[in-house]
């Protein structure tokens, strides 16, 4: 229970005279003093008394005083690496990649003008004549398209499985139509799916060099491991 006798008497006001920022300093000189008995005493210039400028928390004793010293950064700006000029290996790599996308292409043109007489007598009874030089687009245009994703995909060393399937699709049914266009003999049947089946095999082929000249990327976990 309070002292009732301390409660009636009338608080007075604190000294004019008196700063808070003083005595908080005195307060925390004494406990650095008790838990730190070895340290010495402040000096005289290190007395902690208020600025004549009226601003407060000046001359609080410096907590760093028994911490060793810190290091300074060595001079100097951080060199940066140079790139490492690509030698005889990668530049020979870089050649024949380009020289099997080159064959490849010419592959594919090659084939596409040799189908594109099948594919035309499909369309010929089917379509109106002004478009049947222009149906074989139907099925290139989406194998194209498909191709170019699958290149853009192995640049970036991403997988493409749906433009995969659309390429696959679509040479499957450019092979059948240029198949059923041709005489039931085993020859003419290998000679008009052959086209297709070059074309795609050196399009793959284009692919896989255009990923061997690329550094695998590391794989980065999805969840990190405590």
């Amino acid at each position: 229970m309070y002292d009732q006798g301390n409660l009636s008497q009338p608080l007075v006001p604190p000294d004019a005279a008196w700063d808070p920022a003083e005595e908080l300093a005195w307060m925390l000189q004494e406990a650095m003093e008790e838990e730190h008995p070895h340290l010495p005493p402040p000096r005289d210039e290190d007395s902690f008394h208020a600025p004549a400028d009226g601003t407060t928390m000046a001359g609080f004793p410096e907590v760093t005083t028994g911490l060793p010293p810190l290091k300074r950064a060595p001079g100097g700006h951080r060199r940066i690496p140079e790139r490492a000029r690509p030698g005889a290996l990668q530049t020979t790599s870089c050649l024949v990649a380009a020289l099997a996308a080159a064959i490849a292409s010419a592959v594919s043109f090659f084939s596409g003008l040799v189908a594109s007489g099948p594919l035309q007598v499909v369309a010929a009874t089917r379509v109106p004549s002004d478009i049947v030089p222009w149906w074989p687009l139907l099925l290139y245009g989406p194998w194209l398209v498909a191709s170019l994703s699958v290149l853009r995909a192995a640049l970036h060393q991403r997988r493409a499985l749906h433009s995969w399937c659309t390429v696959l699709l679509f040479s499957s049914v450019t092979i059948l139509l240029c198949v059923l266009q041709a005489p039931r003999t085993l020859l003419d049947i290998t000679t008009a799916a052959l086209p297709g089946l070059a074309s795609l095999a050196c399009f793959q082929q284009a692919v896989r060099q255009i990923t061997l000249t690329r550094a695998p990327r590391k794989s980065v976990p999805r969840h990190r491991t405590r």
